[in-house]
């Protein structure tokens, strides 16, 4: 058996970075993590292609290699995967669904032999052993959350490493906590499950072997889900980083109450960690209470600082649009993330996702318009919102706007690199070649093209004086917030 696998396309958004991987002679941020562990649970007789369309073109030669496609999407992906899907299928294809658009969408699903609904560990295989005896079924759903010592090691060598900036890895599934508007405790469940160390370790050697130098996305919803189970990883981790010479620089997500564990912080420091996203989502109590977002206590800005205090940037997730949120709340947002220094603070719009606790809510309140795109930045709703759409439309552009000023957004980044200051600050990986190309890019556009060039400059330079150890971050940042800025401007003419 043949199998392809195809992992649709990202639309241009604040997750895409599009604008600033260029700078670095990238393609795209990560590989398509699931589809490399789904390839690693089919027989090993079978033969595998990976094609990312974020990187290269489907090709009908490609398609017609295979005896069978696997199509993995989410939901901000749907639009590729229903003309990914329509081009196998009028070559003939056996057409394989999964992930987590599928799992979860209420549209029409676009036609398929096989649709797989939930996790894959347990299903895959009877779908294996059905199709070999010509019983396969086209649906399969997973009866059970299955363990993740069922979760094989994902085949990292399917995919083409130098076009992508950063690796991804799993260790947990999961999040203990009950956020309305989250999808996540709906898909994975509320009792965090992980991998086990060794399992963890195997990976990060894996990725060792295959030459990978730099960045690695523990991809975690919470990576700090199961906290007993953390605090077992973490010595390992580092033990590992400090025999091998620190070659990764880890980042995560995590629930905000990471702050008042200092002693979980620090083992996250030494494992290696340099940044983390945590779901902050906004300063306004009466709308965290509404979100059910009972991890967001007491001093929200104590809590950020006291993570950077561990030498870990700060990266955030905010959200305007809930039902509670005042008139002022946009000027909130921008003081709260002003005065935190997150450079990267990732604003959206509120939107139901299907099977939420926030979609059956509105569905009961008869508010729902259909299904969200699934980008939370583009300017539409898919309820009946409380603040006069047009009112929250602006205030959220104008967040956007003045966040990602040039002036307000590098001043934040500067006063972060005073926050995180550690011993040794980050490992660089650049080459001598590819950081000289990094650097070149980099200043011929912003440092020459660009209106705001007096802004970059001006960041450079103070970056060169007072943190000469994190001028490879600095170039990171600056790609970053280019990225951003051209988004927030797109979206702001719409």
């Amino acid at each position: 058996m043949r199998v392809l696998l195809v992992n649709p396309e990202f639309p241009d958004t604040y997750w895409s970075f599009h604008h600033a991987l260029p700078f670095e002679g990238k393609r795209s941020s990560f590989p398509p993590l699931g589809l490399l562990t789904i390839s690693a649970l089919l027989p090993q007789s079978w033969e595998t292609r990976l094609v990312d369309l974020d990187v290269q073109r489907l090709k009908t030669s490609d398609i017609q290699w295979a005896d069978m496609i696997f199509v993995t999407a989410m939901l901000v992906q749907r639009d590729s995967l229903k003309e990914a899907v329509q081009r196998c299928k009028a070559l003939g294809k056996r057409v394989v669904l999964g992930g987590p658009y599928v799992t979860t969408t209420v549209e029409q699903l676009p036609e398929a032999d096989h649709i797989f609904r939930g996790e894959a560990e347990t299903t895959l295989p009877q779908f294996i052993e059905d199709l070999a005896n010509g019983c396969a079924k086209r649906v399969y759903e997973a009866p059970e959350r299955p363990p993740l010592s069922l979760t094989p090691q994902p085949r990292f060598h399917l995919a083409n490493l130098k076009r992508y900036s950063a690796m991804s890895v799993q260790y947990s599934r999961g999040c203990p906590f009950s956020c309305e508007f989250c999808d996540i405790i709906e898909i994975y469940g509320r009792v965090p499950r992980t991998k086990s160390n060794q399992q963890m370790l195997a990976e990060f050697d894996a990725l060792l072997n295959l030459g990978w130098r730099g960045t690695v996305f523990i991809v975690d919803d919470n990576f700090i889900g199961n906290k007993k189970n953390v605090r077992q990883l973490l010595p390992e981790l580092a033990r590992w980083q400090k025999a091998h010479g620190y070659p990764f620089s880890l980042l995560t997500e995590s629930s905000l109450n990471l702050a008042d564990d200092e002693p979980l912080l620090a083992s996250m420091r030494d494992a290696g960690f340099r940044r983390v996203f945590v779901g902050i989502e906004t300063p306004v109590e009466e709308s965290l209470k509404e979100a059910q977002k009972s991890q967001n206590r007491g001093n929200l800005l104590n809590s950020v600082e006291k993570i950077q205090s561990y030498g870990m940037e700060v990266m955030a997730g905010f959200i305007v649009g809930f039902d509670n949120d005042p008139i002022d709340v946009f000027q909130r947002q921008v003081d709260f993330i002003r005065r935190s220094a997150i450079p990267l603070a990732m604003v959206g719009l509120l939107n139901a996702l299907p099977e939420t606790q926030l979609w059956k809510r509105l569905e009961r309140e008869q508010r729902l318009l259909g299904e969200a795109t699934g980008n939370n930045t583009e300017c539409t709703f898919n309820f009946k919102t409380r603040m006069d759409p047009a009112v929250l439309i602006h205030g959220y552009q104008s967040i956007m706007r003045t966040i990602y000023s040039p002036r307000e957004y590098y001043e934040r980044v500067l006063l972060s690199f005073r926050r995180t200051a550690a011993e040794g600050g980050q490992p660089n990986h650049y080459s001598l070649i590819s950081g000289f190309a990094a650097l070149s890019r980099i200043i011929l556009k912003l440092g020459v093209v660009d209106r705001e060039r007096k802004e970059f400059w001006r960041f450079f330079t103070h970056t060169l004086i007072k943190h000469r150890d994190r001028v490879a971050e600095s170039l990171r940042h600056a790609a970053m917030g280019y990225h951003c800025r051209k988004l927030s401007e797109s979206y702001a003419e719409r």
